[in-house]
């Protein structure tokens, strides 16, 4: 039986990241906006579904979904020790980076089945401008899985952070916008998942038209 919540030592190290670093970063640092934060559901089965532009955006996105937010990571952090269990307690889980590593997708499943929401980015890796141009069908498939709806993201601003060569993130504006949940698709049929991922790039890409 599925849980409703992640487990609660997870949420715990997620307020005590959120609070004192992430938050203060995003609001002062960033002059962070955010907008449609009512959309996302606090419990229960969820795919976050977003663009992808820097370092900074996975903590970025789980801090202002008020829920922490499993994500994958390249399998290289889970070999140095000690670091291994930090981020498994925040949720990441290994993927192997250039391929279609279906144990990402299984352990994507278990996450959902443990509480967590889980974050994918359709892209599958960073583009330049934070728009998305070739989005995978990763998340289409897991939601169809496991029937979790996606709830399309936008990073506004985030491609900026880091634009020199001294590798210190630059004082930007920051915006994230929430989309509408679309729910998951009914088979597993190739021309639904294509659909339906389409329209999820689709609904990224008109928030990132918002800007800021």
């Amino acid at each position: 039986m599925a849980r409703s919540r992640e487990p609660f030592i997870s949420l715990l190290l997620y307020r005590a990241f959120k609070w004192p670093v992430v938050a203060p970063t995003l609001r002062f640092y960033l002059r962070g906006r955010t907008y449609g934060l009512e959309k996302v559901p606090k419990q229960g089965p969820l795919i976050i579904v977003a663009n992808h532009a820097s370092d900074f955006d996975p903590p970025l996105l789980a801090s202002c979904m008020r829920r922490p937010v499993a994500f994958m990571a390249k399998e290289e952090l889970f070999k140095v020790p000690v670091l291994k269990q930090a981020i498994t307690l925040y949720g990441a889980y290994p993927v192997k980076r250039g391929s279609a590593d279906r144990s990402a997708i299984r352990s994507a499943m278990q996450a959902i089945a443990d509480g967590w929401a889980v974050g994918i980015f359709i892209t599958g890796t960073r583009t330049p401008d934070g728009r998305v141009t070739d989005p995978k069908l990763g998340a289409a498939l897991i939601a169809q899985k496991v029937q979790a709806p996606l709830l399309p993201v936008c990073l506004w601003g985030t491609d900026k952070i880091f634009q020199d060569k001294s590798g210190f993130p630059r004082s930007v504006p920051v915006t994230l916008r929430v989309g509408e949940l679309i729910p998951p698709p009914k088979t597993g049929d190739r021309a639904e998942l294509e659909a339906l991922t389409n329209r999820c790039a689709d609904a990224i890409n008109a928030l990132h038209d918002l800007g800021r």
